[in-house]
């Protein structure tokens, strides 16, 4: 069953999310635009090694266009990852750029290689959607991860997010010898409370990466957000929960198997913790973001009255029914880890 009710509306960054990243310097001047990416010639479906359709398409340039093209996002690439020092960037060269044409704004992905010893990386070229700048400066704020990303009128540029994909790991490596079941299970538990407090929504396996860490004694997880256009749009509460997509089963059984609802309302209590430590050390910046996002328009209005039902339902807080909007929304939520 599909939770998610319709394809999401794109938004435009306003003033005030826009004034936010200038204020923190997220805003930068970059010398090509998503626009422009969008002059390709031609394109040719993309293969994994197992001939499967990765739903990406790689895309082919003029050669006229091809050289400007190729150097000005080796430029990007340079800012994001070493402040514009292009003098770092003397032995890389792009390999290659694909397009997502199934994407909610039609992400480029940009896969740049060292020549020297064949190590590579990726960043991606997007239109820029406010609900997902929102998603990401929170992921940064709140989460146990930085983000690297940065924006320039209608463009937003992000720092590839590394990990096994959700739904790959659920296929491939569940049944692992080396797989510690009982930490994995405790990490989607805390996972799914970061989701549900931030109001970060659509975190079925494939939008979601485990990053494996191991360790002297024990493997580490940590499961990372890596599409956050559904930043408090949807006005479902199950949305937000992580624990409702059937394509996460496999990590949901886990968490049944091994984890007690005492262990479980432990986690959330660490988890939601973390998250009040947070708030307090970035309070600056949680109050820049709120305050951007309060005066947005980020969801439809039945969204926004649906989930304020919702939460107060959940919370038994009546709060909720005085908000107006997904940021105020999100403040209260963000108030509950406090209780």
């Amino acid at each position: 069953m599909a939770l998610i009710s319709k394809k999401k509306q794109v938004y435009p960054i306003n003033d005030g999310l826009r004034a936010y990243l200038v204020q923190h310097g997220r805003e930068v001047n970059i010398p090509i635009h998503y626009e422009e990416l969008l002059r390709y010639k031609d394109s040719i479906a993309l293969y994994d090694s197992k001939d499967h359709d990765t739903l990406w398409e790689t895309v082919f340039y003029e050669q006229t266009d091809r050289e400007e093209i190729h150097l000005n996002v080796k430029r990007i690439y340079a800012i994001l990852k070493a402040g514009g020092d292009m003098s770092v960037m003397e032995h890389l060269y792009v390999d290659r750029i694909d397009l997502c044409i199934y994407g909610n704004t039609q992400p480029f992905r940009i896969r740049i290689v060292n020549r020297i010893n064949d190590n590579f990386d990726y960043f991606y070229i997007k239109n820029a959607d406010a609900s997902r700048v929102y998603g990401l400066e929170l992921e940064h704020l709140l989460s146990p991860n930085r983000i690297n990303y940065l924006v320039h009128k209608n463009t937003l540029i992000e720092e590839h997010i590394a990990g096994i994909p959700g739904d790959k790991f659920m296929r491939l490596h569940m049944h692992d010898q080396h797989v510690n079941p009982i930490r994995l299970a405790k990490e989607f538990v805390k996972f799914n409370e970061r989701c549900f407090v931030r109001l970060l929504g659509d975190m079925h396996s494939a939008n979601f990466v485990i990053d494996v860490t191991p360790d002297f004694e024990e493997t580490h997880y940590r499961i990372r957000a890596i599409d956050f256009d559904q930043q408090s749009y949807e006005g479902k509460k199950s949305i937000y929960l992580p624990q409702y997509f059937k394509e996460n089963n496999a990590l949901i059984q886990l968490g049944m198997k091994y984890i007690t609802p005492e262990s479980m309302r432990q986690y959330q209590r660490e988890e939601r913790s973390l998250i009040a430590f947070r708030l307090k050390s970035s309070h600056r910046e949680i109050e820049g973001i709120l305050k951007a996002m309060e005066g947005d328009v980020i969801a439809p209005s039945e969204n926004v009255d649906s989930l304020r039902r919702d939460l107060a339902r959940h919370y038994k807080n009546q709060k909720f029914m005085t908000c107006q909007n997904m940021g105020q929304i999100l403040r209260v939520s963000l108030e509950q880890v406090h209780r």
